[in-house]
């Protein structure tokens, strides 16, 4: 009965693997209950290229063979000594979403590195929910660097834009 158990609960991981990655979700937690005592806590994330993350699962009064990760560490970038989170001029994203830099397939970016900005202005999109979100300047400045790409998953407080 306990292999069998093992293979059944081992056939669920790989099924909120594969869920993850079919439904672009960057995380999804469940337990089962099997009755008093008898419990399987699952925690499967992955790593998206904005915003790395170690993958993890916890199941505990298990065998420890399950604990492989489910989905293998993609873009992960080395850490610089500054993070540009920490940057005073930083702008971060105020949600999760999928990042836009102009705002049709064929326009010019909203920004450039280099470019002169005034408060309000956009800097890019962040479409969440099919909403597309307008992400203003905080400040007038020049633009030093753009820190994502056009079409990446952002997290919720990702570096953005650092404006000086």
């Amino acid at each position: 009965m306990t292999d069998t158990k093992h293979e059944s609960d081992v056939a669920f991981i790989k099924a909120l693997a594969e869920l993850l990655r079919e439904n672009d979700l960057t995380e999804v937690q469940v337990k089962r209950d099997y009755g008093e005592d008898d419990s399987l806590n699952v925690r499967v994330s992955r790593v998206t290229p904005a915003a790395p993350a170690p993958v993890q699962m916890a199941m505990p009064a298990a065998p420890a063979a399950l604990a492989a990760p489910a989905a293998p560490a993609v873009g992960a970038v080395a850490e610089t000594a500054e993070d540009p989170a920490s940057h005073p001029g930083a702008v971060l994203s105020p949600m999760v979403g999928t990042v836009y830099m102009q705002p049709e397939p064929d326009a010019p970016a909203f920004v450039s590195v280099g470019a002169s900005i005034s408060e309000g202005d956009t800097l890019l999109i962040v479409e969440a929910m099919k909403t597309m979100n307008h992400i203003p300047a905080p400040k007038s400045g020049t633009v030093k660097r753009i820190l994502v790409e056009d079409g990446a998953a952002v997290e919720y407080g990702t570096p953005l834009v650092i404006i000086e």
